[in-house]
C-alpha cells in the first residue's frame, strides 16, 4: 500500500530525528507518495536555503488527484468537533480526506489523526 508522508513526517526526517529507518524503507521501495499541498508547506523553507536538489526530488515524488470534497470536508469537520477533536485544521483535514480518497495509508506525527482513525476509514501507518 503507498503511503503518504504528512509534512511532519517529513521535518523531522529533514532534521535526521523520528522514525529514520522506516522512512528509508518507504523511500526504497517506492511507496512514497505526496500531495501539492504537502508540497506547499514544505518547499518554502527549502527554496530559502536553495536545496534545488531536494525540492526537485521531492517534486518527483508521485502525486495521486488530489480532489477536494467539500461537503466531505465540513462533514469531516463536524466528526471532529463531535467528538471533541477540536484543534485539526483544514489542511490536516484535506490530507485525510486525500489518503481516504486515494486508499493511501497516512504516516504522520500528529496526533489527532490518529484520534481521527477511530471515527472514519483513515489508515495509518
Amino acid at each position: 500500500m503507498k503511503v503518504l508522508l504528512d509534512s511532519s513526517v517529513w521535518v523531522a526526517y529533514f532534521r535526521g530525528t523520528g522514525d529514520l529507518a522506516t522512512v528509508d524503507l518507504l523511500i526504497e521501495e517506492g511507496l512514497v507518495v505526496t500531495n501539492d499541498l504537502i508540497l506547499a508547506e514544505l518547499t518554502p523553507p527549502l527554496i530559502v536555503r536553495g536545496e534545488r536538489k531536494l525540492i526537485a526530488l521531492l517534486n518527483a515524488i508521485e502525486r495521486p488527484p488530489l480532489a477536494l470534497d467539500w461537503a466531505g470536508l465540513v462533514n469531516l469537520r463536524v466528526i471532529c468537533i463531535r467528538n471533541g477533536i477540536n484543534k485539526v485544521g483544514l489542511p490536516d483535514l484535506i490530507i485525510a480526506q486525500h489518503a481516504m480518497q486515494n486508499n493511501l495509508a497516512l504516516f504522520s506525527l500528529d496526533k489527532h489523526f490518529t484520534l481521527l482513525s477511530t471515527l472514519v476509514p483513515l489508515k495509518l501507518q
